[in-house]
């Protein structure tokens, strides 16, 4: 991986951080949000690669001089003002252990921050573990649920302005879980996340046919791309077929997307 500091990355950038436009990418600029990702695992954060959760090795970032989730998350916020933020707890997914107290953390330094939590919810008791905070937003992945009773008590329990889908597929591009609700399109809340684990972590580029095939399911719909984002190039190309935001990660730890549209 490059090896980049915050400074050099800002150095670059060319603009003072007091004033700086997080909608702009070179020329050009949108309205599409751009999320940081941050995957916990075993306490610290971690570089996502394929959905293959066994073999993460801990984040190396010019963000931070250690993989321990604030001090990521306060050298992100110091590159660029986000507005949101995709934490994926993946002890809690895989039903081994939680990170409720960090995210917990998070949510309360930067009340701004909206924070989408992907805890691999299951049922409605689960959301008791959660964390109260105005500013966490419930990811409900497909891949936790069973079946789509199962997803219909979890949106009961959730407030619709607060929930958002991932509809998750794998390596083969398989779908993850409840496959029913891929098709349900009446009961996607108005935010999507088209989940292609398959494509994270290794610049395989999005899934723009599948993102296109979403879209033209339920217009109604803000859907975001999650895998395989590259480059602002890729982000010029998903803003301009009409995908509301992109999830991102290694792209912006190895400084290839130096500036964010917010």
């Amino acid at each position: 991986m490059a090896t980049l500091s915050v400074r050099s990355v800002r150095a670059q950038l060319r603009v003072p951080c007091a004033t700086r436009d997080p909608r702009v990418v070179g020329q050009h600029h949108c309205s599409m949000d751009i999320i940081p990702v941050i995957d916990l695992k075993g306490g610290i954060v971690v570089h996502a690669r394929r959905g293959e959760r066994h073999h993460y090795r801990a984040l190396q970032t010019p963000f931070a001089s250690r993989p321990e989730p604030l001090a990521v998350v306060d050298g992100l916020l110091a590159f660029q003002d986000f507005r949101h933020l995709y934490v994926a707890d993946l002890d809690a997914i895989a039903g081994r252990g939680e990170h409720m107290q960090v995210v917990r953390e998070i949510a309360r330094r930067y009340p701004q921050l909206r924070v989408w939590l992907d805890a691999g919810l299951t049922s409605p008791a689960c959301i008791a573990a959660l964390p109260a905070l105005a500013n966490i937003d419930v990811v409900l992945g497909s891949e936790s649920l069973l079946t789509l009773n199962d997803y219909h008590a979890l949106r009961a329990a959730v407030p619709a302005a607060r929930s958002v889908l991932s509809l998750d597929r794998g390596a083969r591009g398989e779908t993850l879980g409840c496959g029913e609700l891929f098709e349900a399109v009446e009961l996607w809340p108005a935010r999507v996340i088209h989940m292609t684990l398959a494509r994270v972590g290794v610049n395989g580029g999005p899934d723009f046919d599948g993102l296109a095939g979403l879209r033209a399911q339920a217009p109604h719909c803000a859907f975001y791309a999650a895998g395989g984002v590259r480059d602002e190039a890729d982000l010029d190309a998903l803003a301009a077929q009409g995908v509301a935001g992109a999830l991102v990660a290694t792209a912006l730890h190895d400084g290839r997307i130096r500036c964010a549209r917010r």
